[in-house]
């Protein structure tokens, strides 16, 4: 009938495929489980059950495992998702280092590998990144050809319009507007994103805003950055450039002009590591500048030891968690998101002392209260999120059992 839109059927195809996929994410979730507990959960009955476990069998996607034991009549056959099903792939690159991770279906880790970039050509981006790639593939004892989905995390973000990297002028040879044509030519399917965002992806995931579609998440190591989830998604802007809040401009330090050169002022100058032996000084604490996150971070950990007995620790935390919430409450004011998360060596050195004074500075500041959560994911979080950003693609693609 004209003016009406076509409805697809639940055909039997797609209404097994749903079945497969369910099934699968079950396994993915609890571990081994047998055709009875698997029938329970998913709802379908027991024939069933043993019809999708041996077509998923026989396609590959699962595997017998053993049996149950310990529990009353006969033991049960486990069924698991089959870990070599598929493989996915992440790296983190930063100016002095490229790390490389390659993870099976299952989301276990089966390779890693850090290949050290410091005063390397920028003309060897693309012999950088496949030396880091084959190095984690060669630990999992694959192939490159193995590898289902890669996914690329750096600073700054690659602009969709014309393929060149922006806001990350620190990052030498990934400026040249023909580089992911090149990366194309010898990698895996990629894709690409700014690290900051991925660092989000590894907390919506398996870390502290796991069940949370708002939220907005502050890191804080060499540069200040900030990543935006809304509605369950990642918000990138019209340019790739949401989030790039070292930019923002703050009571207390001079606007950031022309902020494709190098100068300082905004949030990074108010809250970056590089204002840390500024506070500490001020408040007594004789220390040096450099290097800054490392000295940031150590300041930050000696307050959390400190602070109760020395009050220059104490005004330490007090000054810094203030400069933090002043930059938050725009953050807040615009986003109104549910839940914030501090990440970063620095912040995370800071622990609750410096959590719980933010929250509190940003409940004066700020019209909304969001909660303010420290980082779970404190292991190569950049990575982390890459590999969880691969896995999700992979997992798509191959658990599709439809076509």
């Amino acid at each position: 009938m004209a003016g009406t839109t076509p409805v697809t059927p639940g055909t039997p195809r797609v209404l097994r495929a749903m079945n497969d996929r369910a099934a699968l994410d079950l396994l993915l979730e609890h571990g081994p489980l047998s055709r009875t507990r698997i029938g329970k959960l998913t709802g379908l009955s027991k024939p069933t059950a043993s019809q999708l476990l041996a077509r998923l069998e026989a396609a590959g996607l699962v595997v017998a495992t053993g049996t149950t034991e310990g529990r009353p009549g006969p033991n049960a056959q486990l069924y698991a998702v089959n870990a070599r099903a598929a493989y996915a792939a992440g790296l983190d690159v930063t100016p002095v280092r490229i790390r490389a991770a390659v993870a099976d279906i299952t989301g276990e880790i089966v390779g890693e590998y850090e290949l050290r970039t410091p005063g390397r050509a920028a003309s060897g981006v693309v012999r950088q990144v496949t030396d880091a790639l084959d190095g984690a593939v060669k630990a999992a004892g694959i192939t490159r050809e193995d590898v289902r989905r890669l996914v690329i995390g750096t600073p700054g973000a690659f602009d969709p319009a014309t393929g060149r990297l922006r806001y990350a002028s620190h990052l030498p040879g990934w400026h040249s507007p023909t580089l992911l044509e090149e990366l194309a030519a010898v990698l895996p399917p990629f894709e690409y994103e700014n690290d900051v965002n991925l660092v989000a992806v590894a907390e919506q995931r398996v870390g502290a805003a796991r069940g949370h579609t708002d939220f907005a998440l502050l890191w804080n190591e060499a540069g200040l950055g900030a990543a935006l989830v809304l509605g369950g998604r990642l918000h990138r802007g019209f340019t790739g450039g949401a989030g790039e809040v070292g930019f923002l401009p703050v009571p207390g330090t001079p606007l950031v002009r022309q902020v494709a050169k190098a100068n300082s002022g905004g949030f990074q100058e108010l809250a970056g590591v590089q204002s840390l032996p500024r506070i500490a000084r001020a408040a007594g604490i004789d220390t040096p500048d450099q290097p800054y996150v490392e000295v940031a971070a150590r300041l930050l950990a000696h307050a959390v030891e400190a602070h109760t007995e020395d009050p220059r620790y104490a005004e330490l935390l007090d000054r810094y968690a203030e400069r933090l919430a002043t930059g938050l409450a725009s953050i807040v004011a615009v986003l109104d998101p549910e839940l914030v998360v501090l990440s970063g060596p620095a912040l995370l050195a800071g622990g609750e002392p410096l959590r719980a004074r933010v929250q509190s500075e940003l409940a004066d500041l700020a019209a909304s209260r969001p909660r303010l959560v420290l980082a779970a994911v404190s292991r190569h979080p950049v990575l982390r999120g890459a590999l969880e950003s691969a896995l999700a693609t992979t997992r798509d693609e191959v658990f599709d059992t439809s076509r």
